[in-house]
């Protein structure tokens, strides 16, 4: 009994750390004020950078959101990355450059948005935007993003929304999930003036900053790691909330459980194998910002959070029970229910329009429903890049 003890009450401190971190975003983001963004900054040549894997269904609509924000210095180059349909040709017909990459060894983004970098090299814009071929943007986000940009002097990333279209409450919970994670906490971490993650689309890079970053990986959360790489290097992403970049989830079940598994896998990944190595190197080197994105990236998602959250509670309660110590039961229920300030604070300043507060009384259904996919993590987690299956 003491040995489970001992593993409870640290389970139950240990815990306290991430919901401590999304509670402070989330206090911070709800007292925000929207200011006004940067736009004074130099209007340079840009690229957008698009990347896709047999896209041809839905690249047309993001190419139609872009062309007309490009100047006729500007570039629009698609990369068809390991590609059998006509993703190349809907692309040049859209009016856009397109390479065709073929390397069935060497599949993932970061693969594709390297090969597309080493292109532009030989004729190099100011800024580059990475924009994913199924997103939507604002219909002034080029201009934004590549002022803000230039005014910065570092990667700048757009606020990335997803949306379920109609889909059933489970869609919508993701949704919900989705704007706690990409809109809720980077909103409270620009309050403090520190940086966000990057969150795959919608990203804008200085060219010299893009052109010596390490890109070519097949890791299945690209976006995540080269974000953490670049604070390394002292160029952390800055959150530019007022440019918006959309797209939907997938319409079918396979898809949007494949999406969901290649996102949680991959950031889980990054928690358990880098975020320690990262967490010292701040320490270390007293580098501010990489320890911030470090302790937000300790965040796990919401329904995987919420989920350990109530498991250590209920093995502190069954410890007390048995005549255990109380102060792991303390502490469980403390932390329980700062999560569950944290869950309302989203959804009563953010989360209204998405899901309404009786729906949230299903939500264990919908945490319970990724049980597997936690599991699929410890005994077969993905690790290869796969695409999510669009349609129905």
């Amino acid at each position: 009994m003491t040995l489970f003890n001992m593993l409870v009450g640290t389970a139950a401190v240990l815990l306290l750390v991430p919901i401590a971190v999304l509670l402070g975003e989330v206090v911070l983001a709800v007292t925000y004020r929207t200011e006004s963004q940067v736009t004074e900054g130099r209007r340079g040549r840009v690229a957008v950078l698009m990347p896709a894997h047999d896209e041809a269904s839905v690249i047309a609509d993001s190419l139609r959101s872009i062309v007309p924000q490009l100047s006729q210095s500007d570039r629009l180059l698609v990369v068809a990355d390991n590609c059998s349909d006509g993703t190349a040709a809907v692309a040049i017909a859209e009016g856009a450059e397109a390479v065709i990459r073929h390397d069935p060894l060497r599949r993932g983004k970061g693969y594709a948005l390297d090969f597309g970098i080493r292109h532009l090299a030989l004729d190099p814009p100011d800024v580059v935007i990475v924009a994913d071929a199924d997103c939507r943007v604002s219909s002034t986000a080029i201009d934004d993003l590549a002022r803000f940009c230039d005014c910065a002097k570092r990667p700048v990333q757009a606020l990335y929304l997803m949306h379920s279209r109609g889909g059933g409450l489970r869609m919508r919970l993701a949704e919900f999930a989705w704007v706690v994670r990409n809109r809720v906490r980077p909103l409270g971490m620009r309050h403090l003036g520190l940086p966000c993650q990057l969150m795959g689309t919608g990203m804008a890079f200085p060219w010299p900053c893009i052109s010596a970053a390490t890109v070519a990986s097949g890791h299945i959360v690209e976006d995540l790691k080269m974000g953490l790489e670049l604070a390394l290097t002292g160029t952390p992403a800055l959150f530019c909330p007022s440019v918006v970049v959309t797209s939907d989830f997938p319409e079918s079940s396979e898809g949007a459980r494949a999406q969901r598994t290649r996102w949680e896998h991959g950031h889980l990944a990054l928690i358990t194998v880098d975020a320690p190595r990262l967490f010292l190197r701040a320490i270390v080197t007293q580098n501010r910002d990489l320890l911030a994105l470090v302790l937000d990236l300790a965040v796990p998602p919401l329904a995987l959070l919420v989920l350990c959250a109530t498991i250590v509670w209920f093995a502190s309660a069954l410890l007390w029970a048995f005549g255990g110590p109380m102060y792991p039961l303390g502490v469980a229920t403390a932390g329980a229910t700062l999560l569950a300030i944290s869950v309302f604070l989203s959804w009563v300043f953010f989360g209204r329009g998405i899901i309404s507060l009786g729906e949230f009384a299903l939500a264990p259904v919908y945490v319970v429903s990724k049980i597997p996919m936690y599991v699929r993590f410890v005994l077969a987690r993905q690790i290869e890049w796969v695409r999510s299956k669009r349609g129905s």
